[in-house]
């Protein structure tokens, strides 16, 4: 590996940094029942680290109306945006980005939601001052598990994959770093298990941010940078 190239972390942001997880599942779960397509909420959680449109397909099939889909995301864009003046970050969020870049890492918020989402989720990580680079959903033609929003953090960053490690939540981050042999380190933090997350290819697990952060030095994002 090369060390005369810049490193980074590349952050997943919902689930990962902020407590959103659940949030995103109740509105979807909402959008889905006034449009009389009820799922469990238990499985609309399990598809939450997707992009719309794949988590529809996931949750409705591909014999759906998909005319209806744009309904679906602007009711769960609706009832989501309730939530911006009340998102919190998980344990050790900001600490724990300040702490990568304390150590000579560009941070990078890989992150697909839409452009005015993108700026609440700034609002209440508040560590704007350590970012180095924020994408979002129009920077992928295709969301996770597709690599595409991590392929644009790599390249609006000028970080090269082979000297980057992902954080994220959920299976399908996991999914989306190991297309491009990405490392992936998990957090339980959305929900989603420390079996499932090391069953998909995760290098490592920790329970949120604040776990991740109290044993950094020895973690896989910076050993050997």
């Amino acid at each position: 590996m090369r060390t005369d190239t810049p490193a980074g972390v590349l952050f997943d942001v919902d689930g990962t940094l902020l407590d959103t997880t659940y949030l995103h599942t109740v509105c979807w779960w909402e959008a889905l029942r006034q449009t009389d397509q009820p799922v469990p909420m238990a499985t609309v959680h399990r598809s939450i680290g997707m992009g719309a449109d794949k988590l529809l397909e996931h949750l409705l099939g591909p014999e759906r109306d998909r005319d209806a889909d744009g309904k679906l995301q602007e009711a769960h864009d609706t009832l989501y945006a309730e939530y911006w003046e009340r998102l919190t970050p998980l344990p050790g969020a900001a600490d724990l980005l300040r702490a990568c870049a304390e150590r000579g890492l560009r941070v990078v918020l890989a992150t697909s939601a839409s452009e005015h989402e993108v700026g609440a989720l700034r609002r209440a990580l508040n560590a704007d001052d350590v970012v180095d680079t924020v994408t979002t959903s129009a920077d992928a033609q295709q969301s996770k598990p597709a690599p595409d929003i991590l392929v644009a953090a790599l390249e609006q960053s000028g970080l090269a994959a082979e000297r980057v490690v992902f954080v994220g939540d959920s299976v399908w981050d996991v999914a989306a770093a190991g297309k491009l042999d990405i490392p992936c380190v998990g957090l339980t933090c959305g929900g989603t298990s420390r079996g499932e997350l090391a069953g998909a290819g995760a290098v490592a697990v920790y329970d949120d941010p604040a776990a991740l952060l109290a044993t950094l030095d020895d973690s896989p994002l910076t050993r050997g940078r």
